[in-house]
């Protein structure tokens, strides 16, 4: 039901979404330069790595001993346009057509993360990782991850396609305000190191 929910929404939408893909392929290519499209592993549906894609956000500006510069450094105008419209998510799309993602679900994350969830966090991957998520649409960059995950972990124990439409709707809420794209001094956010047990 949740795949043939997403098929429908993206051939309902492809007047308006292929447009606009071509469109930013063309703006990337001319702001910051070829290839106009980011891919890298993430982790998907039960921990199994998959190639998320996106729009290129950042250049490959290098420091005098040919190091990348910091994220922040390589963030231009458009690609921060980018990032704060979540245009560069939209060649995601490609990978909901795959079955690899769904519309909604938990962020895939980096791989490198997998070893570090707890037994609770790691329930995030008992879903399809999705384009937007509940944690998205709660905070999304700008909450801290032990809160990130236990909103996905919420979503793993509630979705339904009436949560799934909840979401997209808040999505667009917050996508037009621009809030929680980063978190403070980040151009995203920062890494995730392992939950600190307490004590």
């Amino acid at each position: 039901m949740k795949r043939a929910f997403d098929l429908l929404v993206i051939v309902l939408l492809s007047p308006i979404w292929v447009p606009v893909v071509a469109l930013i392929g063309v703006a990337v290519f001319l702001a910051i330069g070829w290839p106009v499209l980011f891919t890298q592993p993430r982790a998907g549906y039960g921990m199994r790595p998959f190639r998320i894609v996106k729009f290129r956000t950042m250049t490959d500006a290098r420091d005098s001993r040919g190091e990348l510069l910091p994220d922040e450094q390589r963030l231009p105008p458009f690609g921060k346009f980018l990032r704060a419209s979540s245009l560069d998510e939209l060649p995601e799309l490609w990978n909901v057509l795959r079955g690899e993602m769904s519309l909604v679900g938990p962020r895939p994350l980096l791989l490198e993360y997998v070893p570090l969830y707890s037994p609770e966090q790691a329930r995030r991957h008992d879903a399809l990782p999705g384009i937007t998520g509940w944690a998205q649409v709660n905070g999304r960059n700008a909450i801290d991850w032990e809160s990130r995950f236990a909103l996905d972990v919420w979503y793993v124990d509630h979705r339904s396609i009436v949560v799934d439409v909840r979401i997209l709707g808040m999505t667009v809420a917050q996508v037009l305000r621009r809030r929680g794209i980063s978190s403070p001094g980040e151009a995203t956010m920062s890494r995730f190191t392992g939950t600190r047990k307490r004590t």
